[in-house]
């Protein structure tokens, strides 16, 4: 259940970036209120996560969930650049959000 946890706070951190972006240096309400709702969805589940989970590999899967689907969501919704180097990197912190999930921190 943990790790159910820890993957919807962070998709909620991807939804807390894009409404950061939406947001247009929180001039722009809507965006803005819903940037404070994701943080504290995604930082909530977070906390609960860490009762059962060591809090290395819980915030290290939870930023990486966080770092892939917002390059991804920049990149497929937003027009931003794709790059094989930015490619290589997505898969790169896939990589490591998998190994130390399977190191442990069960």
């Amino acid at each position: 259940m943990a790790w159910v946890l820890i993957v919807v706070a962070g998709l909620f951190e991807v939804a807390m970036a894009y409404s950061l972006k939406l947001s247009d240096g929180f001039s722009s309400v809507l965006p803005s209120v819903a940037f404070v709702v994701f943080a504290v969805l995604s930082f909530g589940l977070l906390s609960l996560a860490l009762k059962n989970l060591e809090v290395g590999t819980a915030y290290a899967v939870w930023t990486g969930i966080g770092a892939v689907g917002t390059a991804a969501l920049g990149m497929v919704v937003l027009g931003e650049d794709v790059s094989p180097l930015k490619i290589i990197s997505i898969v790169l912190i896939l990589a490591g959000v998998v190994g130390l999930n399977l190191a442990g921190g069960h």
